[in-house]
This record gives structure tokens, sequence and C-alpha cells, in this order.
């Protein structure tokens, strides 16, 4: 989901008035639906997942990304392709920023991870191990991505050994696993309820709504490459 090259090298005063033409082709009530959706939107938490091989749960993670208001999905594909399925995201993969490390002769996931480092991300495998903490005590005063790994094999030793911290969902029965989107879910959950809750600065700047509100809307309005064309054409 990247903006056109077309806008992103506009001024941000140029945005804003490419913001304001463009809200009048959704109806005002979609557009304050916008607006309020953003506010609830962060890029304090963001997923990542390895090498995730079925359709199903790799959309299912997309809607559950959406429906908590994470910004920011990291898609590993080192081995598996990741395939959407749309009876399962129903429309919600437009809303939400899917990268994907599908570079060739490259490591994609140190790639994904070094760049998450480098922005100043923690990173978090949740995977059961014997270091893994509870995670009820998972800290994330810090921006935190969550690595998840595919359905038969987990977390690479990469992510393992890259890891910042080790986190697992308690559970009280014989099984210890749960499914790949059902675990993402319940982590989404308990993630985005801590950070309302405490007092964490977890959202956009205003830099990164304008940005976004703008794909969405070019994302939503018939023929955008129309009434784009004819916004800078009038510049």
């Amino acid at each position: 989901m990247e903006l056109p090259k077309s806008i992103i090298n506009l001024s941000p005063v140029e945005k804003q008035k490419l913001n304001i033409y463009l809200n009048q082709f959704v109806t005002e009530k979609r557009s304050q639906l916008m607006e309020r959706i953003l506010k609830n939107r962060t890029r304090h938490i963001s997923v990542v997942l390895e090498n995730i091989f079925q359709p199903h749960n790799a959309s299912a993670v997309i809607r559950s990304c959406e429906s908590f208001g994470i910004m920011d999905l990291h898609v590993i594909e080192e081995r598996n392709r990741f395939q959407e399925n749309s009876d399962v995201t129903i429309g919600t993969s437009k809303w939400v920023n899917t990268i994907r490390y599908d570079y060739e002769n490259k490591k994609n996931t140190s790639v994904c991870l070094d760049m998450l480092k480098a922005d100043g991300y923690t990173i978090v495998a949740a995977t059961l191990t014997g270091e893994s903490i509870a995670l009820r005590d998972l800290e994330i005063n810090n921006k935190t991505a969550v690595c998840f790994g595919n359905e038969e094999t987990g977390l690479s030793d990469t992510v393992h050994d890259t890891a910042d911290v080790h986190m697992h969902i308690p559970m009280n029965g014989f099984v210890q696993t749960l499914n790949l989107s059902v675990s993402v879910a319940i982590v989404l959950y308990e993630l985005t309820q801590k950070i309302r809750n405490e007092k964490i600065d977890w959202s956009l700047i205003e830099k990164e709504k304008t940005d976004i509100k703008l794909n969405w809307l070019l994302n939503t309005i018939p023929k955008p490459e129309k009434h784009l064309r004819t916004f800078l054409n009038q510049m």
C-alpha cells in the first residue's frame, strides 16, 4: 500500500490540498469514518509473519490487524508465497499496509528484522521456549513487532536468535499451541488493550495520517488516476 511517486514528492501543504480535493468524491459520512478510524490506528505494534503458506490463515491475520487498528503487517516470504483469500479478508487488505520481503538472493528474515530494529522496534518472537514469558507480562513501552511462524515448523532459528524477547500465550489444556490466526488475534487484543490503558504515545503522527488518508481515498474512489491527473495538472 504505497502512494504513487507523483504524490510522495508533494509538499505537506500540497498533500493537504490533494486530500481536500479527493474528499469531494466520497460521501461526508465516509470521509468522517476514515478520520475516526485513523485516530485509532497505530504503528506502536506491528505484526510479522514468516513463511505463512495457508491463504485462510494469512487472510484472517489481515482481518485481525485491521480490526484491532494495526497499521503495518510485515510478511517474510523466504520459502512460501503469501496469498490472500478475499472471502476471508472481505476487503480489509486495502486498509492495512502489507510490507512484503521477497527479495531474490537475500535473507529476507534478516532484512525484515534489521529494518524493524533500525526503526526502533523491539522484536518479540511468539514461541514456546524455556525463555519465553507470558503474554500478560510483555512490556510494550517501546514500539513492538511480534513475529509469528508458519503453521508447521513455527519461527526460524534466525527469528529465535534475533528476537529481544520470547513470548507465549499461557494455556491450561493438553494442547499447548493454537491456530496461527487465533494466536495473532489473542495477542493483538491483549496488546492493543495495554497500549490504550497505559500512558503510551501510540497514535500516528499527522504526516502519517495524511499519507494514509490519501491512500485510502485513492483505493476507494472510482477512477482515482483520472482525479489525480486532474489535480496535478491544476498545480
